[in-house]
This record gives C-alpha cells, sequence and structure tokens, in this order.
C-alpha cells in the first residue's frame, strides 16, 4: 500500500504513519521485488491468481497506491513499466479532472493520464469522491460516494470499475458498519475492498476486507523482505485490539451522563 512517490520527508509523522515513498527508494523497491522473484501484479489480477483463475511466472504481489497524486504518474509509472509490473490505483474522483486539482496539497492526476495508464495495463479503482470518513456518514451519503466515484470512473475509461479501497484507517471493529458497507459494495457492483488491515493474503481472502502492507521510504531491504515474508502479520491481532479498545472508550464516555454540581 503506497500513496505518494515524492522525497517529502514528513518530520512531523514517525515512520509507522508516513505515507510518502522517494522515487529513489520506490525504484529500489521494485528492483528488489524483482531480484527476489516477486512479479508486480494489479489487486484484481493478484485475487484471481490466489483464486487458482490466473498464473504467472513467480511470486505474485499486489502494488497498489491511494489518493491519486500526480507523482503516481510521473515517478512509480516509469518504473512499474521498466519492470513489467502493473499495479492497482484507487482514485477520489473529486480530485481528478481535465484540469489538474490537488488534494493535500499534492497535484493530482488528470484524466488524460488515468486514460492513458489504463491503456497500458493500470487498474483504477474507487477510492470514493470526497475522500471522507465513511463511517462517520449516513448510509444514503456512503452509496452516495461509492455509486458515483464508480460511475465517473466507469464513464471516463468506458471499462468497468471492481475494486475499491476504504479511505481512512478501517473499522474493522465495527462489524454491523463493515457487514453493511459489504452489502452495499456488492449491490453497486463492487467485487473487492481493499483496507488498511496490516497482513498479507496467502489464500483467497473475504473479497470485501483484503489486508495491506503499508509501505513508505523508511522500508529498507531488510524490512521489505520482513514484510514480504510475513514479519508483519502478527500486527492484524493487537492493530484489531486497540481499536476494539479505542471504540469501546468511545462508546463508554459518550453514555456516561455528565456530572451537576
Amino acid at each position: 500500500m503506497y500513496h505518494s512517490i515524492s522525497d517529502d520527508p514528513e518530520p512531523a509523522f514517525s515512520p509507522y504513519y508516513k505515507v510518502c515513498t522517494s522515487p529513489r527508494r520506490f525504484a529500489e523497491h521494485m528492483q528488489w521485488l524483482e531480484d527476489a522473484g516477486w512479479r508486480g501484479v494489479s489487486l484484481s489480477d493478484g485475487l484471481d491468481i490466489l483464486a487458482g483463475k490466473k498464473h504467472i511466472d513467480g511470486k505474485p504481489v499486489a502494488i497498489t497506491f491511494d489518493d491519486g497524486f500526480r507523482d503516481f504518474h510521473t515517478e512509480a509509472f516509469p518504473i512499474l513499466q521498466r519492470h513489467g509490473f502493473s499495479a492497482t490505483m484507487y482514485l477520489p474522483t473529486a480530485f481528478i479532472g481535465n484540469e489538474r486539482k490537488t488534494f493535500k496539497t499534492r497535484e493530482c492526476l488528470t484524466w488524460a493520464e488515468v486514460r492513458l495508464m489504463h491503456q497500458a495495463g493500470i487498474e483504477f479503482g474507487s477510492h470514493t469522491v470526497n475522500h471522507p470518513k465513511l463511517v462517520d456518514l449516513r448510509w444514503p451519503e456512503i452509496e452516495t460516494e461509492l455509486r458515483e466515484s464508480k460511475a465517473t470512473i466507469e464513464q471516463q475509461l468506458g471499462h468497468p470499475i471492481n475494486s475499491f479501497a476504504y479511505p481512512y484507517a478501517f473499522p474493522q471493529e465495527n462489524q454491523p458498519f463493515t457487514e453493511n458497507l459489504t452489502a452495499v459494495l456488492r449491490r453497486l457492483g463492487y467485487q473487492n475492498c481493499a483496507t488498511t488491515v496490516v497482513r498479507r493474503e496467502r489464500a483467497a481472502p473475504h473479497p470485501f476486507l483484503i489486508k495491506r502492507l503499508p509501505v513508505n521510504a523508511c522500508d529498507d531491504r531488510a524490512l521489505l523482505a520482513a514484510k514480504l515474508d510475513g514479519a508483519y502479520d502478527w500486527l492484524a491481532l493487537p492493530q484489531e485490539a486497540v481499536r476494539r479498545w479505542k471504540s469501546r472508550r468511545r462508546t463508554r464516555q459518550m453514555t456516561v451522563p455528565a456530572r451537576t454540581g
């Protein structure tokens, strides 16, 4: 799971929470993957490979990008092409236009760039329209975000859009919400949903609860190899435990009546 391929050092964030990967480090990542026998594929192709519907030479690794930043086209795309890799980019469609727009102070892709890369084999998916925290919205608003983003990308590409990536931290501790979200995604024609839950997927996964490995400029060769070998898989359990604890704590704070004088 990548975001921006840029030299922003993000000094305000600790290594785990950084979302930028320098072009030099990204190039190293792709070379290290190739050296170790990995083949970069789109998320949908990766799922088909796990399900036995497709086969490739080498070990498949699904490479995904969130947020639709321009540097995917200028920096990541040429490197992916050099290695013969594909990837999936998730677009928040309010920030993708015929003219250049910005999101989180970063320039975003244009539709012309999206179409060019789609023709070259890059998969595009939905990342909502406005990149909101969906769990804070009402269900009619959530459905609008999911439906309109999918329809916009399909209109621009003339191709079905099957994949969705949940913006911000995925609320896996909220089972009613995740079940309703899955039902809405299915009804709107999506086939899978990528989340921020940390872990590899080694067998046919729940298609709407797909886990990913966060990657950034702090991943040297040893750390990247460790993640691919499973060293980060254990984080899924404490990640969920902490989120459940925070959820219960918030609920108690909202339900305990305030003291009066």
